[in-house]
């Protein structure tokens, strides 16, 4: 199993979602970033690192959320480990996305999303519609 992380980054109300290039698996599809942790790193380290690695930005890893266990068809099994995150800096800048959005919560539903994200996407309204009540 491999374990892979990803923010759910807030600025302002809006939180950052990216859609995978057509060079990647799952091509078009969006997700929230991040990406597999390396041997001896935390899953926050692996989370700021990637984030500065693919978006060029800074992040702080806030609060864990539910681990998702997804297999893919071709049997590849990911722990996808996901963070709520605050925007500490910088300008995005793609380095493996096709494109990105600040979106509102209200939009975050309208995406066609990784399907690994899904429950991710749900815990997050989820929370985020019982802490905003």
């Amino acid at each position: 199993m491999i374990k892979v992380t990803c923010a759910i980054i807030e600025q302002q109300g809006r939180v950052l979602v990216t859609q995978r290039s057509g060079k990647m698996s799952q091509p078009f599809l969006w997700e929230y970033p991040g990406g597999k942790l390396e041997p001896n790193e935390t899953e926050e380290a692996a989370l700021v690192r990637e984030i500065k690695e693919e978006l060029n930005i800074a992040i702080e890893p806030v609060f864990r959320l539910t681990s998702v266990i997804h297999t893919f068809p071709d049997n590849l099994v990911i722990e996808l480990i996901p963070f709520i995150c605050r925007y500490k800096g910088g300008n995005v800048s793609l380095t493996e996305h096709r494109s990105y959005q600040w979106s509102t919560l209200s939009d975050l539903k309208k995406y066609d999303w990784c399907p690994a994200d899904i429950p991710v996407l749900n815990e997050y309204l989820e929370l985020k519609q019982h802490t905003n009540a």
